[in-house]
């Protein structure tokens, strides 16, 4: 503890008898009086965390041996440790200053196509570089960067006016028409999907293009029905995620005693208690915390020719 411990034996709590450091009657340390503002500050601490090095003691175990302080809580090893609930909330305040974005921070602009085609050749270039010291050691084959490249092509072809799809569209069906060629029919279908999508950014445009399709193309009632909320919460998009952005706290509170329930429903034969389950979800969480505190903020810094590897 902190602090320069009084010469008298009175305790400034109760008034009872001190025999050293502390009473025993209500526990106060018999401290001086007189402290600077470092001293309170690292007093505070101190007597928010019990003892000065009990959050990196439950910190550590927790991070690098991850069910070990479940069990030494559990086993009664305690005194060690914080308190599993005033650890989550410790953290969890932490986390979501430092993760969360800013109320007052601007709303993420859709990029322009030209935007995207300088990112992307920004990715090549990092791609190309990497490339064959990735493949000599294995890390990422060709299957992961056909992957990446599906990607970059499903977000360059979203970022294209619609008649710059419907114009690709139509030369890469009369390409396959040529080469039948498997993976261009996957891509034809995968910009198909998005380019419906684009036409439909409003239920009028939507029922417009039903009316032009044959009557055994049109959807039925329940496809309207379905076709027409889907396209509510679109335009309602950024609103649903304030509102999901600005309930995240709840919703993860709310998952920890759902999430210690499906642990022991599915582990009921080993007879272990609800509560012994619900610690463990606390410490799980508490350590997701901690590393997303950390990770977070790395992904915001990072370039956009990196952009592929934070995903």
């Amino acid at each position: 503890m902190s602090g320069k411990y009084r010469k008298e034996h009175n305790c400034l709590n109760c008034g009872s008898h001190v025999e050293e450091h502390y009473c025993s009657k209500c526990g106060q340390p018999n401290l001086e009086l007189d402290e600077n503002f470092w001293q309170f500050i690292t007093h505070s601490i101190a007597h928010y965390f019990h003892f000065d090095n009990k959050f990196f003691q439950t910190l550590t175990p927790l991070l690098t041996k991850p069910g070990k302080v479940t069990l030494d809580y559990l086993a009664g090893k305690r005194a060690r440790y914080i308190n599993p609930v005033s650890m989550y909330i410790f953290v969890s305040i932490v986390y979501f200053i430092v993760v969360s974005p800013p109320k007052n921070k601007e709303k993420h602009k859709a990029k322009t196509y030209q935007e995207i085609v300088k990112q992307r050749e920004k990715q090549n270039e990092v791609i190309e570089r990497v490339k064959e010291p990735l493949n000599k050691s294995g890390i990422i084959g060709a299957s992961a960067q056909q992957a990446i490249n599906e990607d970059m092509d499903r977000e360059l072809f979203r970022a294209m006016s619609f008649r710059q799809q419907d114009s690709t569209l139509k030369s890469l069906k009369a390409k396959y028409q040529q080469t039948k060629a498997d993976s261009l029919s996957e891509m034809i279908a995968m910009f198909s999907r998005i380019h419906i999508v684009k036409n439909d950014s409003t239920y009028a445009a939507y029922l417009a293009r039903q009316q032009k399709l044959a009557e055994r193309d049109r959807d039925n009632f329940f496809e309207r029905n379905l076709a027409r909320r889907k396209i509510g919460l679109g335009q309602n998009s950024d609103l649903i995620n304030e509102k999901l952005e600005h309930n995240r706290p709840k919703q993860y509170f709310l998952f920890m005693p759902l999430m210690a329930l499906f642990i022991m429903l599915n582990f009921r034969r080993n007879h272990i208690k609800y509560l012994d389950h619900l610690i463990f979800t606390i410490h799980g969480m508490t350590a997701f915390f901690i590393v997303s505190i950390v990770v977070q903020p790395l992904k915001r810094i990072l370039p956009d020719s990196l952009s592929f590897i934070s995903t």
